[in-house]
């Protein structure tokens, strides 16, 4: 018998991960806001906060994609009333998140400076994010250990702790930002890009430390390592897998996107920091459906309550569409205070408000891709996931930016080319879900 899936169940899932999905931009959001207006090279500064996020954004999503493995497999689980199976598995798959991300840390630590430097950045951009990089990768590993924790708990079918943690996280990083980077008269020293740095990793550390209080008071998982290796580790293993590929082709989209704005100025690379930083904020904000996606997928394919699966792909389609016409509509309503908020500089601020239409006009293809995401993700589908956005980048981003790089278009051409990279994100997943899924299908 079908269980029936309401608006509020949606809801309660879903405003909670966009509380908290927003609250994850809004670190580099607030790091660009502020030192963007720091007295000493301003634009220098936005742009290193601008290239070490785009890198550290690459090594997040890349390992951070345990979340979604860790929610799938859980949330199957549940819908199918066999929790105690896998309640060993979160502490196995943690451990070798956590190990990796080390990993990552020392490797790159000594090659910061030729890492930023194939960014195209040189001189005090260079010098710059170097230093930025260096404190916060710190709280890499951290962050880590926070999204796969987030997966337990949407497995879980709760969005709430994970908005707790990250509006409280979010709340220190701010305060910390404001009075590191600018410091307080005697008692304090300003220590700019640096602080913004400092402020940012605390927040982590401490966003960390609620997440493993929360999991361990609140729910039956346990975080002690214990042996043998559950049975679904190996699926979990080729789910990050096809999630890693996936992610590397995402980023490597990022990559040619910010390396390109680079080689365009400084004054570019500042406002396409600007402009990428909102449209990762907007985007995470229609995100928020796509958990809800993710996690009621997942527990309904477990439970094989299919035609109750369809019908939340179209609730969530309609959902999200709304949430993407909003956020392209408050874009528009404060398309030019918006830009103030993060520079004073005329020439920065000229570059951003050309380009920024074109953040606004993704927002419903962008909602679209995400919510599929989602699902795909939910029925732990993570192979067409991967194959998609690999086409997609190689076939569709990089050729167009290449094109557009060209004919001269500049910030223009990149933003173009994003556009149509969520459309072919986007279209091919509803096509497959509804190719495999449709009630003709479910008859046969």
């Amino acid at each position: 018998m079908n269980t029936t899936i309401t608006n509020k169940q949606i809801n309660k899932l879903a405003i909670p991960a966009i509380i908290a999905g927003i609250s994850e931009p809004i670190l580099s959001l607030t790091d660009a806001a502020i030192v963007g207006h720091t007295p000493n090279n301003a634009t220098e500064s936005l742009a290193a906060v601008g290239i070490v996020s785009s890198f550290l954004s690459m090594l997040i999503w890349v390992l951070g994609q345990s979340r979604s493995a860790i929610s799938s497999i859980i949330s199957q689980y549940l819908g199918a009333n066999k929790l105690d199976e896998v309640k060993n598995l979160p502490a196995q798959a943690i451990a070798i998140i956590l190990l990796l991300s080390v990993l990552i840390c020392l490797v790159t630590l000594p090659f910061s400076n030729a890492i930023f430097k194939f960014y195209n950045a040189t001189g005090t951009l260079l010098e710059y994010s170097v230093d930025y990089y260096k404190i916060r990768i710190i709280g890499f590993p951290f962050t880590l250990y926070t999204f796969a924790v987030f997966g337990v708990f949407r497995g879980l079918q709760n969005t709430y702790y994970p908005m707790i943690i990250a509006i409280i996280g979010t709340i220190i990083n701010i305060v910390l930002d404001v009075i590191l980077v600018y410091g307080i008269t005697d008692i304090i020293p300003a220590l700019n890009l640096r602080g913004a740095a400092i402020a940012s990793v605390f927040s982590q550390v401490l966003m960390a430390l609620m997440a493993t209080v929360l999991l361990l008071r609140k729910t039956p998982i346990s975080l002690k390592l214990s042996f043998p290796f559950n049975k679904e580790l190996p699926k979990f293993l080729q789910m990050i897998g096809n999630l890693i590929i996936r992610t590397i082709a995402l980023n490597l989209a990022l990559y040619f996107a910010t390396s390109f704005a680079t080689a365009y100025g400084t004054n570019s690379i500042a406002a396409y920091t600007i402009a990428i930083n909102l449209w990762f904020f907007a985007a995470f904000a229609v995100d928020g459906y796509a958990s809800a996606g993710n996690i009621l997928s997942g527990k309904l394919f477990g439970a094989k309550q299919i035609e109750t699966l369809v019908k939340l792909s179209q609730r969530l389609t309609k959902k999200a569409l709304i949430v993407g016409f909003i956020m392209a509509g408050v874009g528009g309503v404060f398309y030019f205070p918006i830009g103030t908020v993060f520079t004073s500089e005329s020439e920065v601020l000229s570059k951003f408000y050309e380009v920024f239409w074109i953040v606004l006009i993704m927002q419903p293809f962008c909602a679209l891709a995400f919510v599929f995401d989602g699902i795909f993700k939910g029925l732990g589908k993570m192979k067409d996931l991967r194959n998609i956005l690999v086409a997609a980048t190689l076939v569709i981003f990089i050729p167009g930016l290449l094109i557009s790089d060209y004919l001269n278009l500049k910030l223009h051409g990149i933003f173009i080319a994003f556009t149509f990279w969520m459309i072919a994100r986007g279209v091919p997943l509803i096509i497959k879900f509804r190719k495999q899924f449709s009630p003709q299908k479910q008859k046969h």
